[in-house]
């Protein structure tokens, strides 16, 4: 079977959202193009290290380029976009490998996101267009716009359980056993009261 890419070159929106409550989420992430939708599932992890890597990638680019570079040619349309996901969400596939790069051509953050796959994958397919391998989306964006898909994301990604003040993990509305207190089940570690 051969391999899709969907590709959104000037996507109307990319967003990471999640769908349950803090603790139970399930995190994906959006692309919608005129009337086509593409929803990729992920862990929290990766939404992100994504929202850091293209923040770095974006200081990179600024560095290199300079800051009359990323600011040419586009606008702040997403930079507020707090909506959620779009509905039906039809999960296309889950990720297994994230690519990252600038497209000089169109001054462009480049996202690729591939499926999980049983072989490894060889390095060579993230950000090709080649036959063979997983299934893929790739995003251009401004970098206006892969701004605001960092911002968002890490807001998305810190809207969960708040964590613990001494183990950093995250709590639960019963509390956790923490492994600062040597396992004791504490409701508030704070105040070390249950």
């Amino acid at each position: 079977m051969a391999r899709v890419i969907h590709v959104f070159r000037r996507p109307d929106r990319f967003v990471a959202g999640t769908v349950g409550e803090p603790g139970d989420r399930a995190f994906y992430l959006q692309a919608i193009e005129s009337s086509r939708t593409i929803s990729v599932l992920l862990e929290k992890q990766q939404v992100s290290v994504l929202a850091e890597r293209i923040t770095a990638l974006l200081g990179e680019v600024s560095k290199r380029f300079g800051e009359d570079n990323l600011l040419e040619g586009t606008t702040t349309a997403n930079s507020s976009d707090s909506d959620p996901l779009a509905v039906p969400l039809e999960e296309e596939f889950r990720v297994g490998t994230m690519g990252l790069g600038w497209d000089a051509d169109s001054s462009s953050i480049v996202v690729e996101l591939l499926a999980v796959t049983e072989e490894e994958i060889d390095e060579s397919v993230v950000l090709d267009d080649t036959e063979e391998g997983p299934d893929a989306l790739r995003v251009f964006l401004s970098p206006t716009a892969a701004k605001a898909f960092a911002e968002r994301a890490e807001k998305v990604v810190d809207a969960g359980r708040a964590p613990c003040p001494l183990c950093a993990e995250p709590l639960d509305p019963e509390g956790h056993v923490c492994v600062r207190l040597n396992g004791y089940h504490d409701r508030n570690p704070v105040a070390g009261t249950e």
